[in-house]
């Protein structure tokens, strides 16, 4: 079992830097997959769909048995999607509409195996709350360029922290992969995970409130 292969279907840096805190050896092949959401799909939903189509879509081409990891993260205000803003002048719009309230980041995850094709899924839910922005703030952060391929167009684990004002759930979610929910999901999949228990972390290195509870 411990020979087994894992692969992570995603050219993420943020997604191969966290899997690689569970100290578990893989490789990295893209996925591509159309990304765009279904008529009235909720967005727990879609990060599942998305997280197992890109796993399904690089399994499918794996050798062996490999185990193959798919993310996808997925930020909704309410009832609206927030994806990966087309320009700038979106970025910016969907700044304003974050700024001074609460939006929640869905992360799901997927863990095929190539041979026989079994999938199994995690959803991770966390609030994320925005202090309220001035104009000035958002235009500077929008051109710095960081939030240009990430949903909701910010990324919190870099100069985008400094707009968040809290975060409930797990934070490893919120950059892209809920590392509780992937060892879970890698040791059922027969895949040894020797990182320590918890996985997760806050900023301040705290222990996340969901570790142990995937």
């Amino acid at each position: 079992m411990g020979d087994r292969a894992v692969v992570l279907a995603s050219g993420s840096p943020r997604r191969a830097a966290l899997l690689a805190r569970l100290e578990v050896p893989f490789t990295v092949r893209v996925a591509v997959v159309d990304e765009s959401p279904l008529i009235g799909e909720l967005p727990e939903v879609l990060a599942v769909r998305l997280a197992s189509e890109k796993a399904r879509a690089v399994a499918a081409t794996a050798d062996g048995d490999a185990v193959v990891i798919g993310g996808d993260t997925v930020v909704a205000l309410h009832d609206r999607l927030l994806g990966k803003p087309v320009d700038d002048a979106e970025a910016r719009e969907m700044l304003r509409a974050l700024s001074g309230r609460p939006h929640t980041v869905w992360t799901g995850v997927a863990v095929v195996r190539a041979m026989s094709g079994a999938c199994e899924t995690a959803v991770v839910p966390s609030i994320v709350r925005f202090r309220v922005l001035t104009e000035a703030e958002i235009e500077a952060y929008v051109g710095t360029g960081e939030g240009r391929d990430k949903a909701g167009a910010y990324a919190v684990q870099g100069i985008g922290g400094g707009l968040v004002a809290e975060v409930v759930g797990c934070w490893s979610a919120v950059i892209g992969l809920p590392l509780c929910a992937t060892a879970r999901l890698l040791r059922a999949a027969g895949v040894p995970v020797a990182a320590a228990e918890p996985v997760c972390t806050r900023p301040d290195g705290s222990a996340c409130p969901r570790s142990g509870r995937s």
